[in-house]
């Protein structure tokens, strides 16, 4: 409960944009949804990837894995924007086996 009254108050201190982005994240957080991946058989192998581009997503977290920022990921790959990596960033935590396991097949390919 201490987590949940902490929370109150950043919550209550916050503007209404911080709090419409604060609830976005939640809502894509616990719906299991990921705007701004896709994943289409006969693009990169089916494997997520950022929408607009064949970047895979499993490409990006290896890159952050090995020490690259996201300033850099940024620059090396033009057609990227911010919220790209945060959609990225948060399709790997809710599947980390999967993207554990197309690093790994790509290091061996």
């Amino acid at each position: 409960m201490d987590a949940i009254r902490e929370t109150e108050k950043l919550i209550t201190g916050m503007t209404r944009a911080e709090k419409a982005q604060l609830l976005q994240w939640i809502v894509r957080d616990l719906g299991d949804a990921f705007p701004g991946i896709e994943s289409l058989p006969g693009i990169a192998g089916g494997e997520p990837c950022i929408v607009r581009t064949r970047i895979p997503v499993w490409l990006l977290e290896q890159a952050r894995r090995l020490g690259t920022s996201e300033a850099d990921l940024l620059r090396a790959y033009p057609t990227l924007r911010a919220e790209d990596l945060a959609n990225a960033w948060a399709y790997v935590r809710a599947h980390l086996d999967e993207i554990d396991q197309q690093i790994q097949e790509n290091e061996e390919a």
